[in-house]
């Protein structure tokens, strides 16, 4: 992910340059910067510490999140931090009062979907009322295999937060109620189903997420309204013809699904970042979604109905 970044940063996005990489794989991190012409810094202090570092990005492992990202509040430089801002409701919450206690907004979280060109219009047609009144919205979200490190508590707090972060995007309301449930009752339980309240029950959603779907990554969203339905328009597919079969490939994961969101994410991000701002999904709009990803885990372990405060 960290590679990508510094890729697209150097290669499409205009008006930024990449002057340092850290990664505690040394050699990775040296061959990542020679190629953009950057150099790799022995830790990440060091690279806070440099004025050439303008803005950062953290695409480092899950638990550096919420700790990478204080220390940029603390250097007073804007962060894109991969999603999810921390691990559980705790660290993310941390980095909420910190960012409150500064007095502006540094912090981006990568929920990329957001700058998809699909999810946008997705979007505009529901708040612009091109169903009527939103009353339940359907997502699928599929991997063709799951990381070697996954959880069945990963599933919805690394996989399905995606979806927690999009729902009251797209239409305005906050989840109130989850419950996730799976037929797997030993090993990684892949796949689960995730039935959410939005708005106490205004509107109702279902969040599928297979992470072992083995065809692919496959990730769709419908809206139903009272005057209407709206569906994610997947982008342009080659039809291909070989080994007796025919049709529309599927990308295999999420880098090529999002490959134009992650451009369009960075743009923003590097556009606010010199303005010595931020965009996109905010701190404590990651935050809302870890708390929705916690009352997720409670309820596959528990097998219930579980409400969220926020």
């Amino acid at each position: 992910m960290g590679s990508d970044h510094v890729r697209v940063l150097a290669e499409h996005v205009p008006g930024v340059r990449v002057v340092a990489v850290h990664d505690v794989a040394t050699e990775r991190a040296e061959q990542v910067a020679a190629r953009v012409g950057a150099r790799a810094v022995g830790s990440a202090e060091e690279l806070l510490a440099d004025p050439s570092v303008a803005a950062v990005v953290i695409a480092s492992p899950d638990p550096t999140h919420a700790p990478l990202t204080l220390a940029c509040l603390a250097a007073g430089k804007p962060v894109l931090c991969e999603k999810p801002l921390g691990v559980g409701p705790a660290e993310s919450a941390a980095v909420v009062a910190a960012e409150e206690a500064l007095g502006r907004r540094l912090v981006t979280v990568g929920f990329m979907r957001r700058f998809d060109p699909g999810y946008r219009e997705l979007r505009a047609t529901v708040r612009e009322g091109g169903v009527g009144d939103v009353v339940l919205v359907h997502n699928v979200h599929r991997n063709a295999a799951p990381h070697p490190d996954a959880t069945s508590e990963g599933v919805v707090a690394n996989s399905m937060v995606h979806e927690l972060d999009v729902l009251p995007w797209l239409t305005g309301l906050p989840v109130t109620a989850i419950e996730v449930r799976t037929p797997r009752t030993s090993g990684l339980r892949d796949p689960q189903l995730a039935v959410l309240e939005l708005g106490g029950g205004r509107v109702l959603a279902t969040v599928e997420v297979f992470l072992a779907a083995r065809y692919g990554y496959d990730v769709r969203c419908e809206v139903v309204g009272t005057g209407g339905t709206v569906s994610l328009r997947p982008p342009a597919l080659v039809d291909l013809a070989r080994d007796g079969r025919a049709g529309p490939a599927v990308p295999a994961d999420f880098r090529a699904r999002f490959a134009q969101a992650y451009r369009a994410e960075l743009s923003a991000w590097v556009d606010a970042a010199s303005r010595g701002g931020a965009t996109g999904a905010s701190a404590l709009e990651a935050h809302r979604a870890n708390v929705v990803a916690a009352a997720g885990v409670e309820s596959l372990q528990t097998g219930r109905r579980v409400s969220v405060a926020q």
